[in-house]
């Protein structure tokens, strides 16, 4: 398997996800992470700053959103069948 970089905060395809787009992309993370045990009840989007939106997980910037999802797909995947 192919090791992933996580995705920086600076990194400028942040800029091209809208608040719709990171509010759909909450709702990915939360349905997914119940599977897990992982519950952010008051995980939502924030404020843009520098054109960046932010996400309130105690304010982290989206890419820590993204990050997220791709290790919850990652362990979807590793998951036996059945589970």
């Amino acid at each position: 398997m192919a090791r992933r970089h996580p995705m920086l905060p600076t990194d400028p395809r942040i800029r091209h996800y809208t608040d719709d787009h990171i509010r759909t992309l909450l709702a990915e993370v939360q349905e997914r992470g119940r599977k897990f045990g992982l519950v952010f009840p008051s995980a939502s989007t924030d404020r843009t700053i520098d054109g960046r939106v932010l996400v309130r997980f105690n304010t982290a910037p989206a890419s820590t959103l993204l990050n997220l999802l791709v290790l919850l797909l990652d362990a979807e995947r590793e998951l036996p069948c059945g589970s």
